[in-house]
């Protein structure tokens, strides 16, 4: 069972973190592109990311922005580890995209 981040270990996770921020004990973040073909193709690429992780963030797509919500269902719904280590997956994706 994963443990959640503690104050100070989360605060210093979005430190490394660009452009996360946490709402409702959830690691939340918008990226945004250039069309909707673009988002679609973020969300199909970090199926893979989070399929092999087996952690499975929250996803939201209009258009050509895609918000992701990750938290930890086994750890009391809380920022894990493993939210900050997909986050940083999700944005190195995105980088290779845009």
């Amino acid at each position: 069972m994963a443990e959640p981040l503690s104050e100070q270990e989360l605060d210093e996770a979005l430190q490394q973190l660009d452009g996360w921020k946490t709402e409702e004990d959830k690691l939340k973040k918008q990226f945004k592109f250039d069309d909707f073909r673009q988002a679609v193709t973020f969300i199909m690429r970090l199926s893979f990311e989070a399929e092999e992780a087996m952690h499975h963030p929250e996803i939201f797509n209009v258009y050509n922005s895609v918000d992701i919500a990750l938290t930890t269902h086994d750890a009391g719904s809380k920022v894990t580890e493993k939210d900050v280590n997909l986050a940083q997956k999700l944005d190195t994706l995105y980088n290779s995209l845009t």
